[in-house]
């Protein structure tokens, strides 16, 4: 089964105010099983995920998913590092920690960070869809992917910054 495809149960739980939780913790154990030597590219940082269409912004969508991946990252092992602890990232008002190829390489050398946890989203006309993946931080290669859709309901209408229904 594609990851794209969404199970019948997850229809049932559209308005759940726990389904995002719970879709994103079940596609963080999906990169760690896809990939069980993640643990090796640790210590890892979390960018805030972004809309595909333009890569520079962001919502609250995007920041809550990126913090509830690093959540369950680390609660399946992978060590997390914190990043905005610390002033030497750069972050843009509304937008989080957005990760632009020229600043991977600044970043590895700011949190050693061994890899980097990305994603995007695209807003469809009832799923909201998200491609996330883990690179390494030195040359970008692609250590691990999920892929997985959202029935969007008013609760994720408003994390986009989108009017309810």
């Amino acid at each position: 089964m594609s990851f794209w495809s969404a199970p019948h149960a997850r229809h049932a739980r559209a308005n759940d105010p726990a389904s995002l939780s719970a879709e994103i913790t079940a596609a963080a154990n999906r990169l760690v099983s896809v990939n069980p030597q993640l643990q090796h590219y640790t210590p890892m940082i979390a960018a805030t995920f972004v809309d595909i269409n333009d890569l520079r912004a962001s919502s609250t969508f995007g920041r809550m998913s990126s913090e509830l991946f690093a959540s369950a990252l680390s609660q399946a092992g992978i060590q997390m590092r914190e990043v905005k602890m610390r002033d030497s990232l750069f972050v843009e008002a509304k937008l989080g920690e957005l990760i632009l190829t020229r600043e991977i390489k600044r970043l590895n050398e700011a949190y050693s960070a061994n890899s980097i946890l990305i994603g995007t989203y695209a807003v469809g006309s009832n799923q909201v869809y998200m491609s996330v993946r883990v690179v390494k931080s030195a040359d970008a290669l692609v250590l691990a992917t999920a892929d997985f859709s959202l029935p969007l309901n008013n609760n994720l209408r408003t994390m986009l910054g989108e009017r309810g229904w």
